[in-house]
């Protein structure tokens, strides 16, 4: 058995971190569900616009989406929702028959509207409606300012993904806002069965320190950070609070490792898909990683519940001047700012494909 079986079998769903249009007319997600355990993916607007501009897959739809007045955000959303709903249509069986807990894809509202609840809230459920699809996530980033907009949303019986997560804490005031928002459901009396996963992103710890640690300690500080995240995982589930609302039919919200292809090229390619091995979470990872793991991967352990190591591990980034508070906060501005930056980048390349495919119909049809 591969070890991306192994990996299902534990009990940890593989998604894939990526979405093209390519992926879908040429069967390759097709196959990465029959053959490697794919049962999901997620996107972002990084990967759109590397997408976009890098391939000629979405020039017809831009040219007749650009000749029927649309343009920016619009013309975009257009655009990821045709490639989305058509993925979570591959992955709808795997939604159906695990109940609704695998099978999901999902979409980010736009990083602009971060600072401004009403306007997220009402953007994901906009753009959930348009999919019309149960397996389709709204990622909202975990910022102070993105919880009040994941608790309004999980009110409003949306599904979300929460994103741009790097620590313990962070982590748990998501899970905080889930279970406030699914509380608030079961009180006016609505259905409590709402979906929501919560993204830890691992592998930009290990970069963010790599000059700044001794060698024994480089590509650990990611992993040890995950271990204790899991070990919080593991106690909100356990928790009454949580119990008194999984008794109404509510589902868990779902730890999931985000960033999790090796950074270092001295490292192995597997390094964080084999130590993030653990029951009841979810492992979104590039192609070249999932390739990598199918190929040479092994699951030899799982993750355990009480952090393991976790702390004497980052006692040891302590004494080596790691303030691990003080990275997560600015890794997760580093991330809001690198979504920020993609988004404009999406919409330049979009304007500029737009202007040139318009151009060269003019001069086809002259």
């Amino acid at each position: 058995m591969k070890a991306t079986g192994q990996l299902h079998d534990l009990g940890q769903s593989l998604w894939l971190d990526n979405i093209t249009r390519g992926l879908l007319t040429s069967g390759t997600l097709r196959r990465y569900i029959d053959e490697d355990s794919v049962t999901g993916l997620t996107s972002n607007p990084t990967i759109f616009d590397k997408a976009v501009k890098d391939a000629g897959f979405y020039d017809d739809a831009i040219r007749q989406k650009t000749a029927a007045g649309k343009s920016g955000e619009a013309l975009f959303f257009e655009l990821a929702l045709e490639d989305l709903t058509r993925a979570a249509d591959l992955f709808r069986p795997v939604h159906d028959a695990t109940g609704g807990i695998d099978g999901w894809v999902s979409l980010e509202v736009s990083p602009l509207l971060a600072d401004d609840t009403a306007a997220t809230m009402k953007a994901a459920v906009e753009l959930h409606g348009r999919a019309k699809r149960p397996n389709l996530f709204i990622k909202i980033p975990g910022t102070r300012k993105g919880i009040p907009a994941i608790e309004e949303t999980i009110f409003a019986g949306v599904p979300v993904n929460v994103t741009l997560l790097f620590s313990r804490e962070q982590y748990v005031a998501a899970a905080e806002a889930y279970m406030r928002g699914i509380e608030r459901r079961i009180a006016a009396g609505l259905d409590s069965k709402v979906g929501s996963v919560a993204s830890i992103f691992v592998s930009r710890w290990d970069v963010a320190v790599k000059d700044k640690v001794p060698a024994p300690l480089r590509n650990r500080l990611g992993i040890a950070i995950a271990k204790r995240t899991y070990k919080a995982y593991r106690e909100v589930l356990a928790s009454s609070r949580w119990r008194t609302i999984a008794d109404t039919g509510a589902q868990s919200q779902r730890l999931l490792w985000a960033s999790t292809s090796t950074k270092d090229p001295d490292a192995s390619d597997t390094l964080y898909v084999e130590a993030l091995a653990a029951p009841d979470t979810i492992n979104t990872i590039p192609e070249k990683t999932l390739l990598a793991f199918a190929d040479h991967g092994n699951v030899s352990g799982e993750l355990p519940a009480d952090g393991g190591d976790a702390e004497a591990l980052l006692a040891e980034f302590a004494r080596a001047g790691v303030d691990d508070a003080a990275v997560a906060a600015e890794l997760q501005r580093e991330g809001t700012h690198s979504f920020d930056k993609s988004w404009k980048d999406l919409m330049d390349c979009i304007a500029s494909k737009s202007v040139m495919l318009a151009k060269a119909a003019r001069a086809k049809g002259k």
